[in-house]
């Protein structure tokens, strides 16, 4: 081989090589803008969506909040403003106004008294699952506080489409008892909504997410409404997180007083 074709052969190797690095950072480039536009893309796999989700969940230590609560029940409803307080992966705590009514949630059980009905529950997720329909657990109540799927996007296959500029998320085998669809917001990949569906049972989950709020470069939802329903009851919670400040020091203080009478969920 001459030195002309030598010469020729690399300068091919290096166009081919700067057209790859063109082409490599190009598509960079191109899913940056895609993840930081705020349109949802066709062009994102669901192994994308999932890891930007994943990504943008909230970091801190502790998080304290007020929460406007509405219940709605049938033609019946009822509201407050209560005191929240989080230790992420430790304690969820909820006070009502003058301490009349708290709630304290650990990975280990759910507690709960009630000033005014003189009554308690110490046990375990069974009251908080028999309301949503679905069986909960720690992680999965902390996850719907902020905003995160409530499965492990990881665990399964999923597939991906865009709906209304929210990236559809859904496993890729549905489970015939019970069906999972996660809305994803393309400007910060928290959910936009959660569905479940129990069709043998006849329930269903519902959480939509309707708006968010900035804390400290961390995004948090601001409106929430749950929807659960159980055969024909239906039950709506919808929330307003206000004054959310984190990692400053909290106290959970919760005993439960004397006297008063155990609820017994069956």
């Amino acid at each position: 081989m001459n030195i002309l074709h030598i010469y020729l052969n690399i300068r091919s190797l290096r166009v081919l090589m700067a057209l790859g690095m063109l082409v490599f950072i190009t598509s960079c480039k191109s899913a940056k803008s895609v993840i930081a536009s705020g349109e949802a893309s066709n062009r994102l796999s669901a192994k994308q969506v999932i890891k930007e989700h994943q990504k943008n969940d909230a970091d801190f230590k502790t998080m304290q909040a007020r929460v406007k609560i509405d219940l709605i029940q049938g033609d019946k409803s009822q509201g407050a403003t209560f005191n929240l307080r989080v230790e992420k992966d430790e304690v969820i705590w909820l006070s009502a106004p003058l301490g009349l009514a708290r709630l304290m949630i650990t990975p280990e059980k759910v507690r709960f008294y009630n000033k005014q009905g003189n009554e308690y529950f110490d046990g375990d997720y069974k009251l908080l699952s028999d309301f949503a329909g679905v069986d909960l657990d720690f992680n999965k109540v902390q996850n719907i506080l902020l905003g995160q799927a409530i499965y492990d996007l990881k665990a399964q296959p999923h597939k991906v489409s865009v709906n209304d500029n929210s990236y559809a998320l859904q496993p890729k085998d549905q489970n015939a008892l019970l069906e999972l669809f996660y809305l994803i917001n393309p400007a910060h990949f928290k959910m936009d909504s959660l569905q479940l569906y129990q069709q043998l049972e006849r329930r269903h989950l519902q959480v939509d997410y309707e708006s968010y709020q900035e804390v400290d470069k961390q995004v948090f939802p601001k409106d929430v409404k749950v929807i659960a329903v159980n055969d024909r009851d239906e039950v709506s919670v919808i929330m307003d997180f206000k004054s959310i400040t984190l990692n400053q020091d909290v106290r959970f203080p919760f005993k439960i007083p004397k006297g008063y009478k155990e609820m017994v969920i069956k």
